[in-house]
C-alpha cells in the first residue's frame, strides 16, 4: 500500500510512508501512494480531475510499505492498533511543567524512532498509546533529514482552505489498508515548540496533509472516519479483521 498522527500511502503512517514522496517534497504520512498513475481530484467552488501521467508518477517512484517493527531498542513504545480505546480517548493538553521537565521532549524523541522504524513521516501520541495533544512528523520520512522533523505541542488549526484535495492516506494503527481521504489544500496552524515558543505557521500540500492526518488523532478521529460510504464498504472486511485481532474492549 501510504502518515501518523498521517502511512504513505503516503500514510499519516502514522501516518505511513506509504506514499513516500509527493514531490520528494512530499514523502507519506504514513501514506502510501499505490498506483504509478495517479488521479487527484481538486476541489475549489467547482471540482475538476487531473490525471498525472509519467512525469508526476516518478515523484512516486519510492514507493515502500509501513512496516510493523513490535518492540524496539530504546523504547517501550508500540504502535496501538484498531480499535484500542486510546484512539479514540480524549487527548488532554501538554503543561508548562511538563515541557520544563523534559518528559515531552523524550517521548518526542522516542516517537521519532518509533516512526522511523515503521517507515512512516508522522506520528501522534494518541496512537502509542499516551492522551496527550503531542504529534511529531518529518515529510520526507528521512531521519538522516532532521532539520526537517516537526514536534507539535497543543496544535491547534485556526484556518482550512476552501479549496479540497482528494488523495489517499493509510495509517500505521490501521495496518494494511488504505483509503481516499479529502482534505483542505492549505491550513494554517498554532501550536508550541517543546520550548513552550508559540508557532504559527501556514502549510500546503503534501505537508497540509500529513498535519490534518495527524491533527485527526488528537480530536479522536481516525482517517476511515472520513471515507466515502463506498469507501468504508471496501475497507470493512479488514477492519473485521482488525477488531477480531483486539478481541474484547475496543472502542469502534
Amino acid at each position: 500500500m501510504l502518515c501518523s498522527s498521517l502511512v504513505m500511502v503516503r500514510t499519516t503512517r502514522a501516518f505511513s510512508r506509504v506514499s513516500i514522496a509527493r514531490g520528494m517534497a512530499h514523502k507519506p504520512l504514513a501514506f502510501v501512494a499505490q498506483q504509478s498513475s495517479i488521479h487527484r481530484t481538486t476541489t475549489t467552488t467547482t471540482t475538476t480531475t487531473r490525471s498525472y501521467g509519467k512525469t508526476s508518477s516518478q515523484l512516486f517512484a519510492r514507493m515502500e510499505e509501513e512496516v510493523d517493527p513490535g518492540k524496539i531498542e530504546g523504547t517501550d513504545l508500540q504502535i496501538v492498533k484498531y480499535p484500542h480505546p486510546a484512539l479514540r480517548r480524549d487527548n488532554v493538553e501538554i503543561t508548562k511543567e511538563e515541557l520544563k521537565d523534559g518528559s515531552i521532549a523524550q517521548l518526542a524523541k522516542e516517537m521519532f524512532m518509533y516512526m522511523y522504524e515503521a517507515e512512516g513521516v508522522g506520528l501522534a501520541a494518541p496512537q502509542v498509546g499516551v492522551n496527550k495533544r503531542l504529534m511529531v512528523y518529518n515529510q520526507s520520512g528521512d531521519k538522516k533529514k532532521w532539520l526537517e522533523e516537526m514536534v507539535m505541542v497543543n496544535p491547534q488549526i485556526v484556518e482550512f482552505s476552501d479549496a479540497k484535495e482528494i488523495d489517499e492516506e493509510g495509517c500505521l494503527s490501521f495496518p494494511d489498508m488504505g483509503g481516499y481521504v479529502e482534505r483542505s489544500k492549505w491550513i494554517k496552524v498554532e501550536a508550541m515548540n517543546l520550548q513552550g515558543k508559540k508557532i504559527k505557521r501556514k502549510f500546503t500540500g503534501w505537508e497540509a496533509r500529513i498535519f490534518q492526518h495527524e491533527y485527526d488523532h488528537l480530536d479522536g478521529v481516525v482517517y476511515i472516519d472520513r471515507l466515502t460510504e463506498k469507501g468504508k464498504e471496501e475497507v470493512q472486511p479488514r477492519l473485521q479483521e482488525l477488531i477480531a485481532e483486539f478481541g474484547d474492549g475496543g472502542a469502534l
